[in-house]
């Protein structure tokens, strides 16, 4: 009679055993955790959640750092509230970023919700990416000449309402009858706005970027409606240490080649063709030329809508969409940066702590 191998009997080592052996498979989450200075975020964190204290005794407060990882790990896989607080419950490798154990009970949806929510209030979000842009300034690593600019729709769950509901959305108002059911308001997105491109329809908002063409860091970012076009935010993007910028045709105008020449920043924005004035062999060619760089910013988005699957966002209100979008990027830059540490692009070994 054939014979099977038995589960082996649960050994005092063998969750720290399986967690090496995880890292060692080439875990993304403990390469992240080993070049990031987590603790240099703990100020802001700790300020966007404080709270008058209530006297002793109590149950003491989650850390605030360790929370942030949640939102972390949250982002960085699209997870919801409730498939965060179970894929950290359940994953060691999780845990270990995290900072939990198993014996530890992790925080409910309810409490992550919370959690971030009070952060959205404080706008801790923004603050957070501009710290770590700070850091990455500091080493060098966003201040080459040579700016990335492009944009992206960040789609949200769509709004069905009637004719008249959506005629008043558009001019800034809220329909009357919503204010009789305070929980059918708290539902609608009255910021997020339909669009078109080509032939694909988006609702929801924008993320207008910035990004060091070399080192394909974000640096600045803003955040609209999916209807604002991409033009809009240019001037809010660039600065006048820029040197150059390389966007797509969509950014070419009169207006936007003298902004660019006011602020001293050489335009490689692509040459646009217009009816009966096709472009030249010259301009198709410097297009090309144009294209090799400003291709780069793709792989920004590509990181962003295949690896984290972050060009689609589950919350109601610009608000709290801004906030996640805000996340998503300083994600990027973490991510980012630890693989320009991993393949030894810059002397320093992290980020931060110089």
């Amino acid at each position: 009679m054939k014979t099977y191998q038995s589960a082996a009997a649960l050994g005092f080592f063998d969750v720290e055993l399986r967690v090496q052996w995880l890292e060692a498979k080439g875990n993304p989450l403990s390469r992240l955790d080993a070049v990031i200075d987590w603790e240099s975020f703990r100020p802001l964190l700790a300020q966007g959640v404080a709270k008058p204290a209530k006297g002793p005794g109590g149950r003491p407060a989650n850390d605030p750092l360790k929370m942030f990882k949640l939102l972390v790990l949250q982002r960085y896989y699209n997870l919801s509230d409730e498939q965060t607080e179970y894929q950290v419950s359940d994953r060691l490798s999780f845990q270990k970023f995290a900072g939990w154990t198993v014996a530890d009970k992790v925080p409910e949806a309810n409490t992550l919700w919370d959690f971030r929510e009070a952060l959205v209030r404080t706008d801790v979000f923004e603050k957070l990416f501009e710290q770590f842009a700070q850091q990455l300034q500091a080493q060098g690593l966003l201040a080459q000449e040579g700016k990335l600019v492009d944009a992206s729709f960040v789609d949200v769950p769509r709004q069905r309402n009637f004719r008249a509901e959506n005629a008043t959305i558009k001019v800034g108002g809220v329909p009357d009858a919503w204010d009789e059911v305070p929980a059918k308001q708290r539902q609608k997105d009255v910021a997020a706005r339909w669009t078109k491109k080509n032939a694909e329809v988006h609702y929801g908002y924008k993320n207008h970027v910035k990004a060091d063409a070399q080192s394909k860091l974000i640096e600045r970012y803003a955040v609209t409606d999916a209807s604002v076009h991409d033009s809009q935010k240019l001037a809010k993007l660039v600065a006048t240490m820029d040197g150059a910028v390389y966007a797509d045709s969509a950014y070419r105008s009169a207006e936007a080649e003298a902004m660019l020449a006011q602020k001293q920043v050489t335009s490689h924005i692509h040459e646009r063709a217009y009816r009966n004035r096709p472009l030249s062999d010259e301009q198709k060619e410097s297009n090309r030329q144009k294209s090799k760089v400003r291709a780069r910013i793709e792989h920004i988005f590509g990181f962003m809508s295949q690896s984290m699957k972050g060009f689609y966002l589950r919350y109601i209100g610009r608000r709290r969409n801004a906030a996640a979008i805000g996340l998503i990027n300083l994600i990027y830059n973490l991510a980012r940066y630890e693989q320009i540490v991993r393949w030894k692009l810059l002397p320093s070994r992290s980020c931060g702590t110089a």
